[in-house]
């Protein structure tokens, strides 16, 4: 009897996402985090790192596989986690050797995942903010030619884009401006048009959750902020999905990132 209802247990899944802000600065918060929450996989960005300073030993002895992509003072991605990280892949195709760092993917079991922390577009109107609609759309062509979004897929990160109104504190206030900008939505939903759903939004429609807070207004004490921090993912991934949550303890206390992590759990993925 014992043996029967083992074998009918479901394995439940833990994939979080969360921009650290500087991987070794976070490093206090981010160890007791993963102990406590224990997620499977977890898509980390903005390490602000090179990979030989990036802290893996005390991930592999919490049983993390590592893979990383680092870039000194700005940006870098990670990929922890707890089963093998197989067909390993970092940045755009066609990406010139020193541009920002700012993807990292692999095949996990039968899950692919794709990590990504999107260009901020600094204003709307300026240089920047063109680059970040064109990496966008370089973004969806990578994953349409690259990857098949008929079998499990997720793609996570900071994608410095918010989906509509529900994700923003004071809509009017942000009205067209960056992060909330007509254009960088419609780039966004043009990746989304491949297949992909809004896990967050399956199971919390209304508004009034952020995953990103201005340390210099106090945005979390008063909770002004953005939902910036995303998991996407393909049709059979969504259908193994039980549940996401915004980590918000993770984002109080003492030195926190100014984003706090997304969890994503499935069942039989």
């Amino acid at each position: 009897m014992i043996a029967a209802a083992l074998s009918r247990r479901v394995l439940v899944v833990r994939i979080a996402t969360w921009n650290v802000n500087s991987v070794r600065a976070r490093l206090p918060r981010l160890l007791p985090w993963l102990k406590e929450r224990r997620p499977d996989v977890v898509c980390l960005q903005e390490l602000k790192c090179v990979d030989e300073a990036f802290p893996r030993e005390p991930l592999e002895e919490l049983g993390y596989n590592v893979e990383t992509f680092g870039q000194k003072t700005y940006n870098g991605v990670a990929l922890l986690s707890r089963e093998p990280i197989a067909g390993v892949v970092k940045g755009l195709p066609g990406d010139p050797e020193g541009l920002e760092r700012r993807v990292i993917g692999g095949t996990i079991g039968r899950l692919q995942v794709l990590n990504v922390y999107v260009v901020n577009g600094q204003e709307v109107g300026c240089e920047k903010y063109d680059d970040k609609l064109a990496w966008l759309d370089r973004l969806r062509a990578y994953i349409a030619g690259d990857f098949d979004l008929a079998q499990p897929f997720l793609l996570a990160g900071d994608f410095n884009v918010t989906f509509d109104d529900r994700d923003v504190h004071d809509p009017e206030a942000w009205r067209e401006r960056i992060l909330c900008s007509t254009p960088e939505r419609a780039a966004l939903a043009r990746v989304m048009d491949l297949g992909l759903c809004d896990a967050f939004r399956a199971f919390h429609q209304e508004g009034g959750h952020y995953t990103w807070w201005d340390f210099r207004t106090f945005g979390f004490k008063n909770n002004q902020g953005l939902r910036l921090d995303h998991v996407l993912l393909s049709p059979s991934a969504l259908a193994a999905c039980t549940g996401v949550e915004i980590d918000l303890e993770a984002r109080g206390g003492q030195k926190p990132s100014d984003h706090a992590p997304v969890l994503a759990a499935f069942s039989g993925l």
